[in-house]
């Protein structure tokens, strides 16, 4: 609001301030979305490492999500949990991919839980790189222009 109101007083362009302002919250909100991603780390019986992620994966928190991740010390079995996460757009896809290329070039294997239908079907390219879990994942859609 002082960021419109400061422009609009200097320049008398109250249009143009009010674009600004808009813009300007858009990164605001983006910024502070990306910094929201993390993940509680857990074992289970097995000896597979969980990594249950908060928060949401998108273009913003894709260099979060590859730091949160290192396929050199995890056991060969990885599960990524996605029970309180939720992917976003197709930055957030190509980044779960650039992942499951990681553990394959390591022959480890990972495992994607609780993803969504939609999600899964746009995974395609990851092919083989890893498995989900469908008997328990919810059912929420990704936004598309599908229809229109």
């Amino acid at each position: 609001m002082l960021v419109v109101a400061g422009y609009t007083v200097l320049m008398h362009d109250l249009a143009t301030a009010v674009i600004l302002g808009i813009a300007l919250s858009a990164v605001i909100f983006v910024w502070k979305k990306s910094k929201h991603l993390v993940a509680d780390v857990q074992f289970n019986e097995h000896g597979s490492k969980i990594y249950q992620l908060h928060g949401v994966l998108f273009f913003g928190s894709t260099p979060r999500f590859r730091e949160l991740f290192n396929p050199a010390e995890d056991p060969d079995d990885v599960i990524i949990d996605f029970y309180f996460s939720r992917v976003y757009d197709q930055s957030g896809l190509e980044a779960i991919n650039n992942l499951a290329e990681r553990y394959q070039k390591l022959g480890k294997r990972l495992h994607l839980r609780h993803l969504s239908e939609d999600c899964r079907h746009l995974l395609d390219r990851a092919g083989d790189l890893v498995e989900v879990n469908i008997s328990e994942d919810p059912h929420y859609h990704v936004a598309t222009n599908r229809g229109v």
